[in-house]
């Protein structure tokens, strides 16, 4: 019963208790705005540190791929970054790539022995993927995850907005939670 580990908040992802925290990132993994801005700021030099170290020796992260640093100063463990596709209409692989964001955030939660981790809404800002299309996106991505994996108790949804927070509630409730 994937759909029982998940939980849709409205906050403030850098307020949120988990073992990770999911970081929307840009590729060069250094800070920027939106969600990464935020983290980068409340989490402190930490994360900058070890985001510096990845892009040393891989550098950076690729767009749908995710690394893992400290958490710094946040409530949060981890911070898990993966980059989100920009919207360019559809037509370049950006729903498989925003799919990619979760799964591989999910996977090195996994692989990191991580029960909690709580997502932003992955490229719905200032990459203007559309707000419907990626909840649906996110949530079938984290139910298939959680059917085949029990090692995550907890997948938190943590909407900045409104508008995400009804496009995902809404497809929780229409597709995902079976009528009880």
């Amino acid at each position: 019963m994937a759909y029982r580990k998940i939980r849709i908040v409205k906050g403030d992802i850098t307020k949120i208790k988990a073992d990770a925290i999911v970081n929307a990132a840009n590729s060069s993994l250094l800070g920027g705005g939106g969600v990464d801005g935020a983290i980068h700021r409340a989490g402190g030099p930490d994360i900058l540190n070890d985001c510096r170290a990845i892009v040393a020796r891989q550098g950076g992260c690729k767009t749908g791929n995710a690394v893992i640093t400290t958490a710094g100063r946040l409530p949060a463990k981890h911070v898990i970054h993966t980059v989100g596709p920009v919207w360019n209409g559809g037509d370049k692989n950006e729903v498989t790539l925003l799919a990619n964001c979760y799964r591989h955030s999910l996977e090195l939660a996994s692989r990191h022995h991580l029960a909690t981790i709580a997502f932003p809404n992955i490229s719905t800002g200032i990459y203007h993927f559309p707000k419907e299309l990626a909840a649906s996106i996110a949530m079938n991505t984290i139910v298939t995850y959680l059917e085949e994996h029990s090692d995550i108790e907890e997948v938190i949804l943590v909407c900045y907005d409104d508008e995400n927070l009804r496009y995902t509630e809404q497809y929780y409730n229409q597709h995902i939670r079976p009528e009880e």
